[in-house]
Formats: C-alpha cells, sequence, structure tokens
C-alpha cells in the first residue's frame, strides 16, 4: 500500500475548479468555421475550372452539415460527451447504480455541489467551499427527494463538511478506514458537473501532491473532474469511500489533474 507524500512542484495554484463552459460552444463554433472555410475555397477553386453547378453546391452543403454533426461528438468529448457516455455505461453496473442512490446535490442561494450520505440518519460529506456562508441549504436524493439540511461539522483548512438531512433510513456510502491506494489504482467517482447531476465516472490515483496554501499533502487524480464535482466521493474497488473530491489544477508533470481530500483528514478533525 502506498502512503509517501513527496511533494510536487505547482504551477497553477487557482484550484477551486477553473472550468470554461463556453469553450464547448467556442470549440464547436472554430469546427463551423474550418467548415465553411473548407466549402468556400472548394467554391473559389471551383470557379476558376469550370461553372459551379446547382447540384455540387448542395453536395457540399450537406456534406458541411454532416462535417459539424461529425465533429460535435469529438468536439464535445472534451469535456461533455466522453462523461456522458462512460456514465451512461458505468450505470449499467449494479454496483454503481447502488452508489448513486446516496449521491445528493446540494443546493444553496450561490452554487451547486456534490455531496454523499455515509450514514442511515443522514449525515452528509460535501466540501467547506461548497456550503461556505449560507444558511439556507437544501440536499436532494435521487429517490428520496429534497431535504433540508444543516452543517452540523465543519472543516475549512481541509475544505470539509458535514450536514445533516432531516429522516431515517437513508442510502449510504461506507467510508474506508484510512486512504490506502496502489500505483495508478482505479476508482470510481460520482456527482453533479455541469448542468447534470449523478454522473459516474471513474479514474486512477497518481500520487500525493503538497500544496503550499495546505498543511498535509492531498490526493493528485487522473480522472474528468469539473465545476459541480467538489464532494464527490472517490470511491474505491471495494465500495469504500477514500477521498473527496474538492478541486482541480493544473500539474507541472501531470497535466490537468482532480484533488481530493484523503478520508484520513476527516477522522483527524472529528477526533480534534
Amino acid at each position: 500500500m502506498k502512503d509517501r507524500k513527496d511533494k510536487q512542484d505547482i504551477i497553477d495554484e487557482d484550484l477551486y475548479e477553473e472550468i470554461d463552459e463556453d469553450e464547448l460552444y467556442e470549440l464547436v463554433q472554430e469546427e463551423k468555421f474550418k467548415a465553411l472555410e473548407r466549402s468556400r475555397q472548394r467554391r473559389e477553386q471551383n470557379k476558376t475550372k469550370r461553372p459551379f453547378p446547382k447540384w455540387a453546391f448542395w453536395l457540399v452543403a450537406i456534406v458541411m452539415v454532416l462535417n459539424i454533426i461529425a465533429v460535435l461528438p469529438n468536439t464535445f468529448s472534451i469535456p461533455a460527451v466522453n462523461f456522458l457516455k462512460t456514465s451512461a455505461q458505468l450505470s449499467t453496473n449494479k454496483k454503481i447504480e447502488t452508489y448513486q442512490k446516496s449521491i445528493v446535490v446540494v443546493e444553496t442561494g450561490n452554487s451547486k455541489g456534490t455531496g454523499f450520505s455515509f450514514t442511515r440518519d443522514g449525515q452528509i460529506l460535501t466540501n467547506h467551499h461548497v456550503i461556505e456562508g449560507e444558511k439556507r441549504i437544501s440536499v436532494a436524493f435521487p429517490e428520496r427527494g429534497l431535504f433540508e439540511a444543516k452543517v452540523i461539522k465543519d472543516f475549512p483548512e481541509v475544505d470539509l463538511a458535514v450536514l445533516k438531512a432531516e429522516g431515517q433510513n437513508f442510502p449510504h456510502l461506507q467510508l474506508a478506514d484510512h486512504t490506502a491506494f496502489n500505483d495508478e489504482e482505479h476508482f470510481y467517482f460520482i456527482g453533479n458537473p455541469l448542468k447534470f447531476t449523478g454522473i459516474a465516472n471513474q479514474g486512477t490515483i497518481i500520487d500525493y501532491t503538497q500544496l503550499e496554501d495546505w498543511k498535509d499533502p492531498v490526493l493528485m487524480l487522473d480522472a474528468p473532474v469539473y465545476r459541480g464535482n467538489s464532494g464527490s466521493p472517490v470511491i474505491n474497488d471495494q465500495g469504500k469511500v477514500i477521498a473527496v473530491v474538492f478541486a482541480t489544477l493544473s500539474h507541472e508533470q501531470e497535466g490537468r489533474v482532480g484533488l481530493a481530500v484523503p478520508i484520513d483528514y476527516y477522522y483527524e478533525k472529528i477526533k480534534e
């Protein structure tokens, strides 16, 4: 098992999920422009050779439209289509389907994030920055519906918070006793990225990384983490939560990675 805590070089410390959703639209527009430009160039070339017949014009137009349609899935795979396809595939797995029942949408006046129930009586773990400064918080279970929630524990120094929804017999995930993983260990995570809910995905754990403004290192993830995934559980292949997603980072060697708070830090805080 790996418990090494090496310090990593960091080139981007704007940790809290810098996601440009407009990039999706811009990429599509760029591909559309390219297709139109190619069509224009073909027309110009044909004009110099011979008159451009109407049937050829419509043929080019149809090809252009098909080209744009073909480009959309490739374009939106960064980031949208791929993680939606992956989620659809994973959701047919009975284990994932069970995990999804414990994932909640955490809604406040200013933000939407993810949380997950880890006790039968409705205790929910999420990120501190998701609920920071909010007095009215609601959580929505996929099958149980909407509940008001209160903050019962808050640990801003490790970006964790525990909420309590009124009720009993909630579906819930099991916390691991401690954070342990092997090299490139596989994991699942489920959350509410962008404008979607209950999206299941997967990745591998790279290693620990040390952030300049954190006392202890956090996990670095090779995974498609986006805005709204804050509070998503990192679930190992034994079905236990070993960490909580809280941000993304541009890393000098690894590129864009996800970051997660080891579940060890939750245990340390509740003991203080």
